[in-house]
């Protein structure tokens, strides 16, 4: 049965059905700067997207640029950065990524070197700076430098525990070093499966009553084989083979 598979197969199967659900991505254009990149994902823990966003223009509204930021009050700062989860956590947390980035450039605030660094240097230094996990660090080196590795957020941990990609136990930091095992080390696989994974996350598989049914994965998923039995023929044929626009538009 397909809810057997090993679990790298099943890892394979999802990024082939996502791949084909969902708009897939290419490596052209990033979405953001690296320093956006970087500075935004640390304001965004435990953060609305739309709330990130706020606390990211306000700060650059109120202190003109990075080094305006480094230089202010830090209570400044998080009041600028106040609508993030913790503004006074966060605030000091940022002036040290900028101080460490300065000191690596030699006074200036970009993150350019990481381009021509190996992805476990990169890695490392990105990690040993405050507020930064792995998440972040492939954040960043993925999407901007296109280097080989896997962010993993909420909504991939929480598919791939569901579908049984990773163990029901498995950590998020634990699903990085797995999922990125069972993949290519090739980084537009590695996008899309990322992001596929968070619209999928986002939309269909939800922390609270995930839409099953309308699920291309319910033919190999452990949750759905636990709430609804093994997928029939007629509910594998009645699954939606695209994503569709009228449900609603894709995340971030």
């Amino acid at each position: 049965m397909e809810y057997t598979l090993p679990p790298a197969e099943k890892t394979w199967e999802n990024h082939l059905l996502l791949n084909a659900f969902y708009p897939p991505l290419t490596l052209e254009q990033p979405r953001r700067t690296p320093m956006r990149e970087l500075i935004s994902t640390i304001l965004s823990h435990r953060t609305t997207h739309a709330d990130e966003e706020l606390a990211y223009d306000r700060m650059l509204e109120a202190f003109g640029d990075w080094a305006g930021v480094l230089a202010a009050p830090t209570t400044e700062l998080a009041h600028a950065i106040r609508t993030t989860r913790w503004p006074d956590t966060q605030a000091p947390r940022i002036q040290e990524v900028l101080r460490r980035i300065q000191t690596q450039t030699g006074g200036e605030f970009h993150l350019d070197f990481l381009a021509d660094w190996p992805v476990e240097q990169g890695m490392q230094w990105l990690t040993d700076m405050p507020g930064i996990g792995l998440k972040t660090a492939s954040l960043v080196l993925l999407f901007n430098f296109h280097k080989p590795v896997l962010p993993v957020d909420t909504h991939v941990h929480r598919i791939a525990q569901r579908v049984g990609m990773i163990g029901p136990k498995a950590s998020a930091d634990k699903a990085h070093q797995v999922l990125l095992e069972q993949l290519p080390k090739d980084a537009l696989v590695l996008l899309n499966f990322h992001k596929h994974n968070y619209w999928h996350g986002q939309r269909i598989c939800l922390f609270s009553k995930p839409d099953c049914p309308k699920c291309p994965l319910k033919g190999f998923c452990n949750y759905y084989l636990e709430h609804y039995g093994p997928a029939t023929p007629e509910a594998l044929a009645a699954t939606p083979k695209q994503w569709d626009t009228a449900w609603g538009a894709l995340p971030h």
